[in-house]
């Protein structure tokens, strides 16, 4: 549709929601690359991320595949099929299965999620390569405004 090569009026006539859908879509294709790259998935991650008392969950209490999606409901993309990732996450021993069906992160699965982790900086760096900080905050501050202005809640 577009290209950047675009004057400053053309671009700033675009819509927003295009170019929004289209970063969306090739930062999440991309970070899910390099991810796979190194063995895992991200709704793996998230698995891991959301039982670890470490992390996300506020408890580290057990959680059914059900229960784990409605916490993920704001990020879980509807390929995504958590079950079939939770079966890899228990047949590498890093997550259990208890009698109530509830997930439970092993010590095994918090090393995974700790070294797993130590992927994200290097992903966070590609995608920003180019990009100053400052612009960077104003692009974020930019984006707020935009959810605010559309009814939206801003982060």
């Amino acid at each position: 549709m577009t290209d950047l090569s675009m004057s400053d009026e053309e671009l700033a006539r675009q819509p927003a929601a295009y170019w929004t859908g289209v970063a969306y879509e090739a930062l999440i294709a991309f970070t899910r690359a390099r991810q796979l790259e190194k063995g895992y998935t991200q709704p793996q991650f998230w698995l891991l991320r959301n039982l670890s008392v470490n992390d996300i969950s506020p408890d580290g209490e057990g959680m059914t595949v059900a229960e784990l999606g409605e916490a993920m409901k704001s990020y879980i993309r509807p390929e995504d099929d958590l079950e079939a990732e939770s079966a890899v996450l228990e047949e590498r021993g890093w997550l259990r299965r208890d009698a109530e069906d509830r997930l439970w992160l092993t010590e095994e699965g918090e090393q995974a999620r700790v070294d797993l982790a130590r992927h994200s900086p290097a992903i966070r760096a590609a995608l920003h390569e180019g990009i100053d900080d400052a612009d960077y905050i104003v692009a974020l501050r930019v984006l707020g405004q935009l959810i605010r202005n559309a009814g939206g809640t801003a982060p």
